[in-house]
């Protein structure tokens, strides 16, 4: 038999978990945003406290780690009370395509697209930064350019 398919050693340890990306764009939130960070670095640190030390799961660590650099570097932006303009923290109707789509513009670990929350680093989000009510940009989703027309701006309820 080829030793090419034996394995050396059945008591080696798994392979590292792999980091989490940490964007290089500000790390812009909303108080939302923050909130969500907080609680997500208490729900992993009581994680690690329910097993014995140095037992934690690899990838909670690993998601520690990320989400206290994520607190480190964050700078929380308040939604403009009354925005005129498309922006951080801005909830706004679009229409794309003949729909009516409405969106809030957050931080990048806050953005769930299901529910209408785009990152603030999103292609969509930064054609429609600066637009004021009734503007219509152009936005290259890849498929060819597209007109988008605001037709409403609010601050975000976050």
């Amino acid at each position: 038999m080829s030793r090419a398919f034996v394995k050396e050693n059945d008591q080696a340890p798994p392979p590292p978990v792999p980091e989490r990306h940490v964007s290089s764009a500000p790390n812009r939130v909303t108080p939302r945003g923050a909130r969500l960070i907080e609680e997500a670095i208490a729900t992993l640190e009581q994680e690690v406290a329910r097993v014995p030390e140095g037992e934690a799961s690899p990838s909670v660590l690993r998601d520690l780690r990320y989400w206290r650099a994520r607190k480190s570097s964050l700078h929380i932006v308040a939604p403009n009370p009354n925005p005129t303009s498309v922006g951080f923290g801005a909830q706004v109707t679009i229409r794309r395509k003949g729909r009516m789509r409405d969106l809030t513009i957050v931080g990048e670990d806050e953005a769930d697209p299901a529910k209408s929350l785009i990152a603030w680093t999103a292609p969509l989000a930064r054609a429609l930064d600066g637009a004021a009510l009734g503007e219509t940009v152009e936005f290259d989703a890849g498929g060819g350019a597209e007109e988008i027309t605001v037709t409403a701006i609010q601050a975000s309820s976050s």
